[in-house]
């Protein structure tokens, strides 16, 4: 990855397109690493802000803080922020449409998605070309802008099979394209090996693909194809880089589909970091940050407490001692036969579809 040089001498972001001064924090901006985005032409922020967390907030008294995130995080020199009408059924595009009426548009690049939207299996999925076309409007008044700059195929091996997302999801991308709705199409998904059949079967110019929980502690295998990614002339974007809360204190939500021996692992490495007084998200999130050839990588923040946090670790880097203890941790927890759980939550989808079709 080519970074973008930042010092105290060489403001070097204070020539990118997305910086507007009085408005940025430059202390902030100063420490935070840009690299071009593919072949896209732009320069994205190495930290990106994940929106799924802001449809926890949305209509609670946290909300407030969840709007003022996103603010402070562009202010600080985050220029790319991902979301999707699937987190919450549309609460986080709102939530962060809220917290766009405050920003200067030209300060950040917009991502979001379409073809997943409902809570249940049988509203979950659609890739169907008229639902794309109408999706990308529904975005469009929930955010509150007039574009959106990446528009993405989301978890593309929900999909029965490629030809429905080549035949039609993406060429709807390219209709909302060429009505200058978005500028640049991509796609997203767990199954890295889904990913790649779907770029190598369109006909459609992808210009960005994103894996989640696939650059981690526990998973780096999204490294296994950065060079296949990178023939291909894409911008990468590692999401998920705390394991979707594998790899915090706290640990993971009920609903993960991690296997049961990959939270016991993830649970004992986060005890065992906590006792020597060190958190592990820092050392997931830093373990991230160091991996070559990744644009972006998006972590969920809905609090300033969250972003102050990943700010630092960007900034600060780990100590010898926490990378002593990332070091064992990894010899310790993470040597595991199976590292991922891959098909676990497709199967799922398409039982319960059966299952419903049988009743």
């Amino acid at each position: 990855m080519i970074v973008i040089g930042l010092n105290k001498k060489d403001k070097t972001f204070k020539r990118l397109p997305t910086y507007q001064e009085c408005f940025h924090n430059d202390l902030l901006c100063d420490s935070m690493p840009y690299a071009p985005f593919g072949k896209t032409g732009i320069d994205v922020s190495l930290l990106g802000l994940g929106g799924s967390e802001l449809a926890l907030v949305h209509g609670t008294p946290d909300e407030e803080d969840g709007i003022q995130t996103v603010i402070e995080g562009i202010k600080s020199g985050i220029n790319y922020v991902d979301t999707a009408p699937f987190y919450g059924q549309g609460k986080a595009e709102i939530v962060l449409g809220k917290a766009l009426k405050h920003i200067p548009r030209h300060t950040y690049y917009l991502a979001t998605k379409v073809a997943r939207y409902g809570a249940t299996p049988q509203d979950m999925f659609d890739f169907s070309y008229s639902r794309t076309l109408k999706s990308v409007d529904e975005s469009l008044e929930r955010l509150g802008v007039d574009y959106i700059d990446i528009l993405q195929v989301h978890d593309v091996e929900f999909a029965k099979d490629t030809d429905i997302i080549v035949n039609e999801t993406l060429p709807a991308l390219q209709k909302i394209k060429e009505m200058g709705k978005i500028k640049f199409i991509g796609i997203t998904g767990y199954s890295l090996t889904r990913l790649k059949d779907v770029l190598e079967k369109s006909t459609i110019h992808i210009d960005v693909v994103l894996s989640y929980c696939r650059c981690t502690l526990f998973d780096n295998s999204l490294k296994e194809y950065i060079s296949f990614f990178k023939e291909k002339n894409l911008a990468i974007v590692n999401a998920a880089a705390l394991g979707m809360g594998l790899l915090t204190e706290g640990g993971p939500p009920d609903w993960h589909p991690a296997r049961s021996d990959m939270k016991e692992a993830c649970k004992k490495a986060a005890d065992y970091c906590k006792e020597r007084n060190v958190n592990i998200a820092k050392l997931a999130a830093c373990y991230s940050f160091s991996q070559p050839d990744i644009n972006v990588h998006l972590i969920g923040m809905q609090s300033k407490k969250l972003l102050e946090a990943n700010l630092r670790s960007l900034k600060e880097g780990l100590s010898s001692h926490e990378n002593n203890v990332k070091e064992e941790i990894l010899t310790k927890y993470f040597k595991l036969p199976v590292s991922h759980w891959e098909n676990i939550e497709v199967n799922r989808y398409w039982e319960d579809l059966k299952k419903l079709h049988q009743q």
